[in-house]
């Protein structure tokens, strides 16, 4: 789902990203969500159950764009013959890259729910799947190198790594949500900055600090 294109009229075969394409395309040409999913099958000639047998509510369809959008990122990136050689960080300029690449492709509908609506960055709730695909590949970064695993890792745990490297991309998502330059050039040099910080930070203490600050704002805010 890089890009949201219409479907035809002609009868189609349903599938979970049928469904979330026309749920995109709705919120794009609306600027707003669809009043109910019942309003929202009829529509598009769907039966609830079809909808219900992919999803249980909006939420849970909006958590699965976004957990698409990592899917793709996730498969573009593995068509790299030589990411297996990439140090860690070439590895997370990739992913940051890729992730980046695939979000500007859907930057209106990010936008709108991100900034535009009067919920704004109280969404990222959204991003529960999106956030565990990440913090996973993060962890797979780390184990990959048995360097860091018997050396640097001793001073981190994974999860302080993966919740820093997720704050991280946090932060590089509201820096790029409100980024007005050309091709987006000044995010894109933040992210080299940030993917810099990040490696550094497996030889400080300050990650430490950074997960137990993670766990709360996740906790009190999104949860």
């Amino acid at each position: 789902m890089a890009t949201v294109k219409k479907t035809s009229s002609k009868k189609e075969i349903i599938d979970d990203v049928i469904i979330m394409n026309h749920f995109m395309i709705d919120v794009l040409e609306n600027n707003e969500e669809p009043k109910n999913i019942y309003t929202f099958c009829n529509k598009h000639n769907l039966d609830e159950s079809q909808f219900y047998s992919f999803f249980g509510s909006f939420e849970s369809l909006k958590e699965s764009i976004w957990s698409k959008f990592f899917e793709n990122a996730s498969a573009a990136m593995s068509k790299d013959p030589k990411i297996e050689s990439y140090s860690n960080k070439e590895k997370l300029l990739t992913l940051y890259f890729t992730l980046f690449e695939i979000l500007t492709l859907n930057r209106t509908y990010v936008l709108f729910y991100l900034k535009e609506n009067k919920e704004g960055m109280k969404n990222l709730k959204s991003l529960k799947q999106f956030r565990n695909h990440f913090k996973e590949y993060i962890v797979s970064i780390i184990n990959s190198n048995e360097t860091m695993v018997s050396g640097r890792i001793n001073k981190v745990t994974e999860p302080v790594f993966s919740e820093g490297a997720w704050i991280q991309f946090l932060f590089l998502l509201k820096f790029w949500i409100d980024d007005t330059s050309k091709s987006f050039e000044k995010t894109d040099v933040l992210i080299e900055k940030s993917v810099n910080t990040v490696v550094d930070l497996l030889d400080t203490k300050q990650l430490e600090n950074l997960f137990d600050l993670g766990k709360f704002l996740w906790k009190e805010k999104f949860n």
